[in-house]
């Protein structure tokens, strides 16, 4: 019996892949990522790995690999895997979603904790040997609006809850999560405004998409309230960052904390380095020890199923691009 050829888009080295091998005997992969290489086996890979974090590959494979019905990426965004080429490709794309949700979840829960404890202050006057007390806020009673409400947003929403906040959410199919106990409210993308009005945590967990681009721009940052605080763990470009720069300069929003960005990495020089109602984190809110381990689990549960006739979960909407 001929095996399943899987091309592995990744470092031979990475310690991640020692998941591939209780497949021993299922499945022949090769692992590469030199060029010219990875075009000779393309031809022949019934299934793709996109195990990397650059799209440059991915892009160069997709044309040549014709036998291929399906790809994965380990990443739960693919607006970088997306390209004209893997759009035109007839396979089955699947992502990594899911693996990291627990972690951005814990992450946005400090955020929220950085700017209600005014931890910045406190250990700008512990370093100056100043001791000031000062009113801090509680998140007891508090409204979390989390724009996005799919994975991600849901495990922000699950940490949230036993402090005490009132959830509400938006997302394109509101009817997705209808029944959530974790949620007050959720609606579809007309209720931004309303959102943004009445959340104290605004929490950006949408995908990047030609919809999602800019979406909170100016005339959003203006609806929330002068005591909010922006938190985005879904993409940079969901956010028009000269706009909140302006609106952080100018103190019109309490704060911003900002795990992704437009640019990556972020500029030198970059205004947002140095304003002091900024939390910034590059793009590793999710990199805690075993993140790659848990990316791969995800795959694996899929490859098992593939290998078995079964369904395919994690199933990208190339055209929605989520």
């Amino acid at each position: 019996m001929t095996l399943p050829t899987i091309l592995v888009l990744s470092d031979p080295r990475a310690g991640f892949l020692r998941a591939l091998e209780p497949f021993a005997g299922r499945i022949n992969h090769q692992v590469t990522f030199d060029r010219d290489k990875a075009l000779r086996l393309a031809p022949e890979a019934d299934m793709i790995l996109h195990a990397s974090f650059s799209a440059d590959r991915i892009r160069e494979v997709m044309p040549v690999a014709r036998k291929a019905k399906w790809v994965h990426s380990l990443s739960a965004g693919v607006d970088t895997v997306l390209t004209p080429e893997m759009i035109a490709h007839p396979s089955v794309l699947t992502n990594g979603r899911g693996a990291y949700a627990r972690p951005l979840g814990e992450w946005t829960m400090g955020a929220a904790l950085f700017f209600a404890k005014q931890f910045r202050a406190r250990l700008r006057e512990q370093a100056e040997g100043v001791w000031r007390q000062a009113d801090v806020e509680e998140l007891h009673g508090r409204t979390m609006g989390i724009v996005g409400y799919g994975e991600i947003g849901r495990a922000c929403a699950e940490r949230a809850r036993p402090f005490g906040m009132r959830i509400i959410g938006v997302r394109r199919r509101p009817e997705l999560s209808a029944g959530d106990p974790l949620l007050d409210r959720c609606r579809g993308l007309d209720g931004l405004e309303e959102l943004l009005r009445e959340s104290d945590y605004v929490v950006l967990a949408a995908p990047s998409t030609s919809s999602t681009a800019g979406m909170i721009g100016a005339a959003q940052i203006a609806w929330m309230k002068p005591a909010a605080v922006l938190i985005n763990v879904g993409r940079g470009s969901v956010i028009d960052e000269a706009a909140l720069v302006l609106a952080l300069r100018e103190r019109r929003i309490l704060g911003a904390a900002l795990d992704v960005f437009a640019q990556e990495p972020l500029p030198a020089g970059h205004p947002l380095f140095v304003l002091d109602n900024v939390l910034l984190s590059p793009h590793t809110a999710d990199r805690t020890p075993g993140w790659l381990d848990r990316a791969m689990q995800v795959f694996t549960r899929n490859l098992d199923a593939w290998l078995s006739g079964g369904e395919l979960t994690n199933i990208v909407d190339k055209q929605a691009g989520y």
